[in-house]
């Protein structure tokens, strides 16, 4: 790959290059710019249609279309370097290796900086960055987070297919579509479905697809066969695992695109049986009763629409629809339910009254699915986030051995002297619950508690738990990180900002992210941010990343919650910009999980992993302060403009419990996700 100015030099002198700077319109091309070059510049000025669609008949091939991309980005550069503002953006055109993120900033400063480019280019350099960044055939996941696999394939881990007990189950995730829907009130609410193809012999639908078509297609759905369990082996009287629906019943029917006609049709199955999903078709007459298989029963668990994908209101109810993703109902590291990837529609919103699909159940309480201890390194190594800490940050990180070494003290009930820790933590007192008699704090001097609020990022270390989840489907590689001290927090209420002197404030804070793993292939789906008493999970595709398959976290500023970009994020009424600032940026103070990490739980690994003596800790990690904040927001409400002033009352509702008292909080393995799923 050639820097900005190789790539220049090469073709005409400095002086055709300064004069190119000084009158760059109109647009002429340097004599000495080999032929090649000066055709492709012609071309995308001139028939960028043309290019467009040699790209997508290219981009069938990823290795063809990387090698074409590589040719336009000289063009690009030398493009560039005609342009008055070509300095502007030409630091981020250098000679460091090709890596999808150099392409996002480098698409980014084009659009920001250089937005009269020619119409054509623009075109040429959308397309190039969103077929290489979100693809057609191929993504840049499938690039780089599926790349090295042969690392972490081995028993039954990444091998493409989990059994379940009596049925076997694949990961689909090649579709092909069959209708789209859009809302009758906006066109940018559209949905379009998909059935899933290239599905192996022996193996069944469960149902169809379906996301919204405004999102690059990314999803997934299982299918399944038949397998004898010990159970049924010459049992004639057990019923089939899968079995064809009797029938189906139409549920929703409509005319979206003129002649296009779409129908949502519901299997109808046989006694003992549950349907797991819907089928859609283009024509009127039922589906092939092939088509899917229905679910014995008892292999089943309910399921619970999550995510609205779709909604059509109608005065009618005929035209009225409601399409959702769907979860099993109990989730966490000891629950069975696997969902599907299918959808859920109705024509009631409220669809707990009408939830007549199950999702999956995982008998196999062997887990073979899961990674083994070697595997689980390798996926860290290979996954592991960049946690990056605000510039302005006073409140670092530490290993929890430092914070002990360092002067903490336990406390207990009726006790005024504290309890010196030893580094293990193997004083403290483990098992049975929080019932508030026993606490942390920090060094009773002030010099001594200031150095240990600061932190210490030279140890600084996650703690990692691994568990199943999804029934065992995916794995959850829970990253924990823990600060000593957790700063004030800062208010702000429109333009003006506001940081307490003490409220938010607390010793010793605990946060985490989890990433989602697919045990079919070992590929990162997910990642969960927690985010004060909450958080989210986020798609890979919406990842920002570095190193090739590495995320990043962003930790915000005194409060160290988890965030995915960077940026200011409000707890509060996000439309007032009334609320606690969460503010994340890069620095020099981060952590590479990918290194700096401890497996400290993997329950389904049995005793190979040995869980440190402080995990047993239930307690607080902080001593319970409650104080009054009413002065301190006062102080909020008398620069708050009148049209949005409100009372006391309604403020506090709108910012963190946490911000009320200084209470330091539980460890990890007290928390609800150590055993549940991540809160949303």
């Amino acid at each position: 790959m050639f820097g900005w100015w190789e790539c220049c030099a090469a073709s005409c002198c400095e002086r055709v290059y300064e004069e190119f700077l000084e009158d760059p319109e109109p647009f002429s091309l340097p004599s000495p710019l080999p032929q090649w070059q000066k055709r492709n510049i012609e071309l995308i000025q001139h028939q960028p249609e043309i290019v467009i669609s040699v790209v997508k008949v290219l981009t069938i091939h990823y290795d063809c279309f990387v090698s074409l991309f590589l040719i336009f980005y000289e063009v690009i550069i030398i493009f560039l370097c005609a342009s008055s503002t070509c300095v502007d953006v030409i630091s981020v055109c250098d000679s460091s290796p090709f890596t999808f993120n150099r392409l996002h900033h480098f698409w980014f400063n084009i659009h920001l900086k250089i937005p009269r480019l020619e119409h054509g280019l623009i075109k040429v350099i959308d397309f190039l960055y969103f077929s290489l960044g979100h693809g057609f055939e191929h993504s840049y996941l499938q690039v780089f987070v599926k790349s090295d696999l042969k690392t972490f394939t081995g028993k039954g881990f990444a091998t493409g297919k989990i059994c379940l007990g009596e049925i076997e189950v694949v990961k689909i995730t090649e579709f092909e579509k069959i209708w789209s829907c859009s809302s009758l009130s906006r066109k940018a609410n559209a949905v379009t479905f998909y059935k899933p193809v290239g599905i192996p012999d022996g193996y069944s639908s469960l149902g169809h697809y379906c996301q919204p078509s405004d999102r690059k297609l990314r999803g997934y759905v299982l299918v399944a066969k038949c397998i004898l369990s010990d159970e049924s082996q010459g049992s004639k009287s057990v019923s089939p695992a899968l079995t064809r629906p009797l029938n189906y019943t139409l549920v929703w029917s409509s005319n979206s695109h003129g002649n296009e006609y779409g129908y949502i049709w519901l299997p109808n199955p046989p006694e003992g049986y549950k349907p797991t999903g819907f089928v859609v078709t283009t024509e009127p007459e039922q589906p092939d009763l092939e088509e899917v298989r229905c679910v014995r029963e008892d292999l089943t668990e309910s399921c619970e629409v999550d995510e609205v994908i779709f909604e059509r209101n109608s005065l009618f109810s005929k035209g009225r629809i409601y399409v959702w993703n769907t979860r099993p109902c109990r989730r966490g590291m000891l629950c069975k339910g696997v969902p599907i990837g299918t959808f859920f529609c109705s024509r009631d919103e409220d669809s707990e009254n009408d939830m007549s699909i199950a999702c999956l159940k995982n008998l196999d309480s062997s887990l073979l699915a899961m990674p083994n201890l070697d595997q689980v390194h390798a996926l860290i190594k290979h996954y592991g986030p960049t946690v990056y800490f605000h510039p302005d940050e006073a409140f670092l990180p530490s290993s929890v051995s430092w914070f002990f070494e360092n002067g903490a003290l336990l406390y207990k009930d009726g006790r005024d002297k504290g309890l010196a820790i030893d580094s293990k933590g193997s004083n403290l007192p483990g098992g049975g619950r929080n019932d508030g008699r026993f606490w942390l704090d920090l060094p009773v001097d002030s010099n001594g508690s200031d150095y240990v609020k600061s932190g210490s990022m030279e140890t600084a270390e996650l703690y990692v738990h691994v568990k199943p989840a999804s029934g065992g489907t995916f794995t959850d590689i829970a990253m924990w990180i823990f600060c000593p001290f957790n700063g004030p927090s800062t208010i702000k209420a429109g333009a003006f900002n506001y940081t307490f002197s003490r409220i938010g404030q607390h010793v010793g804070d605990w946060e985490h992210y989890t990433l989602r793993l697919s045990n079919f292939d070992g590929e990162l789906w997910s990642v969960y941010f927690s985010e004060h008493s909450g958080g989210e999970w986020l798609d890979a595709s919406e990842l920002e990343f570095i190193d090739g398959n590495k995320p990043i976290v962003y930790a915000s500023k005194s409060g160290h919650a988890s965030f995915p970009h960077e940026g200011c994020y409000i707890q509060g009424s996000t439309k007032l910009g009334i609320g606690a600032r969460n503010d994340c940026a890069k620095s020099n103070y981060s952590v590479d999980s990918s290194t700096k990490y401890r497996v400290i739980a993997a329950e389904n690994l049995g005793d190979e992993i040995e869980e440190p003596q402080w995990l047993q800790y239930m307690r607080e990690w902080g001593p319970t302060i409650v104080y009054d904040s009413r002065s301190e927001l006062d102080k909020i409400l008398k620069h708050l403009p009148f049209f949005v002033r409100f009372s006391l009352e309604n403020l506090i509702e709108l910012f963190p419990t946490e911000l009320y008292g200084e209470e330091g909080p539980t460890g990890p393995k007290e928390k609800d996700n150590w055993l549940g799923d991540e809160r949303c």
